[in-house]
């Protein structure tokens, strides 16, 4: 593969991913790197891809959509309790790329590998004929069982989220509607901190050691907090209910829906939140909540476990009468 301005495909490991590697990866000289498990561990593992024109737009910039592919397969672990390790990447490059969009995805790979301590392992870069694409397998630490799994959640539990919700599909409806931010009347600090939840998730890692601790199932919200807590509520064999009044909002994000309440809907249905949905028994809620507390992330119990199946969203709100399927779908 040669791009546009000479850079082939062995300069490309020399130039931008070989300083990311790890000792395991010998280099990215051999066609397989290893990597050895601390005893008393498990190994778990994670994979997403993004791509061009699906969860990024063709315009962001490659050191911000590099860092989204890392974050959102760092999300996966967090809510497994697992601390991330390292990654390996896949990457599909358009055949017009430049040195300066290259040289910037390796900064922002070098960027959050500093900030999550974590190296990169190895993967594959071919030409991709529809733009930019990522896949990263992200690999994590728990201890020997102690994965927390979606599958884990039982009746009588309480539902607990981080973060708040919403704020990357409203980012998403201003970046696909420019005019919308003035329709809203959102002030600038709103308007660009919707934007950024959007273009650059945060992952709970912090909190991976005490989701590990205290819950009994759980997953990150990715495709819409009503959706994914349908797929925990399935994988469980449980009915998990919430009360919309108590799903945590960002300041931005009232200020969206108390101009049209329609975007409560797409708040809690629309997805790109990599916030964690946790399953936890009330006697461990407020060790969770205070270990959240103490590194600064907001954690809110919205709702409960109960026998029976589905999600149920309860309130009084006009928007709840039509949430759709509850999440995003690729297909």
């Amino acid at each position: 593969m040669t791009a546009a301005d000479g850079l082939g495909e062995f300069e490309l490991i020399a130039r931008v991913f070989a300083p990311l590697a790890a000792d395991g990866a010998l280099g990215l000289t051999d066609d397989a790197a290893f990597y050895r498990p601390r005893p008393g561990l498990d190994l778990v593992l994670t994979k997403d891809e993004v791509v061009s024109g699906v969860h990024f737009f063709a315009e962001d910039p490659w050191d911000a959509v590099a860092r989204k592919a890392l974050r959102v397969n760092l999300s996966d672990l967090a809510a497994k309790g697992a601390a991330p390790v390292g990654y390996l990447l896949a990457l599909g490059l358009p055949k017009d790329f430049t040195a300066e969009e290259i040289d910037a995805l390796g900064a922002g790979l070098a960027a959050d590998q500093a900030i999550y301590g974590i190296s990169l392992y190895g993967g594959d870069t071919v030409r991709s004929p529809a733009g930019l694409t990522l896949s990263v397998t992200a690999i994590g630490e728990v201890r020997q069982d102690g994965m927390v799994r979606r599958g884990g959640a039982q009746a009588g539990e309480v539902i607990v989220v981080t973060g708040t919700i919403g704020d990357a599909a409203l980012g998403l409806s201003l970046r696909l509607d420019p005019a919308l931010s003035g329709r809203l009347g959102l002030s600038a600090e709103h308007r660009d901190h919707l934007l950024d939840r959007y273009l650059l998730p945060q992952p709970r890692g912090a909190l991976a050691s005490a989701a590990a601790d205290c819950a009994s199932g759980g997953m990150d919200i990715s495709d819409g907090l009503v959706g994914d807590l349908g797929k925990m509520a399935a994988a469980s064999g449980v009915a998990i209910e919430i009360d919309a009044g108590r799903v945590p909002l960002s300041a931005a994000a009232q200020a969206a829906i108390a101009v049209d309440p329609r975007l409560l809907s797409v708040a809690l249905t629309g997805g790109d939140d990599y916030e964690l949905a946790l399953s936890i028994p009330e006697a461990k809620v407020g060790t969770f909540l205070a270990a959240a507390a103490s590194v600064g992330v907001n954690a809110t119990a919205i709702g409960r476990a109960r026998q029976g199946e589905g999600a149920v969203v309860r309130g009084d709100h006009s928007a709840l009468a039509d949430l759709g399927s509850g999440s995003y779908r690729h297909f």
